[in-house]
């Protein structure tokens, strides 16, 4: 019975005495976790950011590539009839419009990069 409190309290002085961290390691462990923080901050900032501006390139992109193709189909429509000028103009037109419009799309993916840091 002797022996069990004995090692009891030598575990515990022991624990007490490696256990506890001084003062200032203590405030140095809140310093760098406040600096982890901020700079969690500051890449959750950056990632939506980015997103933002991802999602405003690409619906940019889709409505001018749906009308860059709609105007392609009226002029490929038109071909053909008392329009034929008109049409083969829309025909080129459009394409053009739409190949823009994929063109905003596709490079919408490079804020997609930035945000996960594929990119720098």
């Amino acid at each position: 019975m002797k022996a069990l409190i004995i090692i009891l309290l030598s575990t515990f002085s022991l624990n007490h005495l490696f256990g506890q961290q001084s003062p200032s390691s203590q405030s140095m462990e809140i310093e760098q976790l406040k600096k982890d923080v901020l700079a969690l901050n500051k890449d959750v900032n950056n990632i939506q950011m980015n997103l933002g501006k991802a999602e405003n390139k690409f619906k940019r992109g889709i409505g001018m590539a749906t009308l860059g193709y709609s105007v392609t189909i009226a002029g490929g429509l038109m071909l053909g009839r008392k329009n034929d000028d008109l049409g083969k103009i829309l025909l080129v037109s459009g394409g053009a419009i739409g190949i823009t419009g994929t063109i905003l799309m596709v490079d919408a993916f490079k804020y997609l990069g930035r945000a996960a840091k594929k990119r720098p």
